[in-house]
């Protein structure tokens, strides 16, 4: 399985130099190789079918991936990129709701935050998108960390400014 995860990340580290039918048939013959049913194969051609344009033949294979049991890094990165692909389907909200429950903490906390404040905009909600932004982007500051994060907070839930009348 290591040699095929090899040749899978240099399939994908190629991409840019392939048209896209040739890609995609390399991704076929490579994902040919793994059992029937695999939740790998189906995640690694949704990821080929995103990365070629396709969100809408990409989601049902997510959805499959995750319906196999599709586990670790692999299924938190198909919930990014299925969220990202029914956004670009006009699906927002959705996307919004997947992306919510997926909040943790590792190594791709960003690119939820990022894919999620994405969303959020499409869905009118830019204040939320933004404080999502900003509190991800705080994470990263050497300086102003602690003033950005409250900021972020602000902007999400802006003080009352009603003052009762006399």
């Amino acid at each position: 399985m290591v040699e095929w995860e090899q040749r899978l990340a240099d399939l994908w580290s190629t991409i840019d130099d392939h048209t896209e039918q040739d890609f995609l048939n390399k991704m076929e013959l490579l994902v040919a190789e793994l059992p029937a049913n695999s939740a790998v194969a189906a995640f690694e051609r949704a990821g080929s079918l995103d990365s070629t344009g396709h969100s809408n033949r990409a989601v049902p294979l997510y959805r499959q991936a995750l319906e196999l049991g599709l586990d670790g890094q692999r299924r938190r990165q198909a919930v990014i990129q299925m969220a990202s692909s029914l956004r670009n389907l006009g699906q927002a909200s959705e996307s919004v709701a997947l992306l919510t429950a997926e909040r943790e903490s590792d190594d791709l906390d960003d690119a939820v935050s990022a894919t999620l404040a994405l969303a959020l905009v499409d869905c009118g909600r830019e204040r939320e998108a933004v404080s999502v932004a900003v509190t991800a982007l705080s994470r990263h500051l050497t300086r102003y960390r602690r003033s950005m994060t409250r900021y972020a907070r602000l902007i999400a839930d802006p003080p009352s400014t009603d003052t009762p009348s006399s």
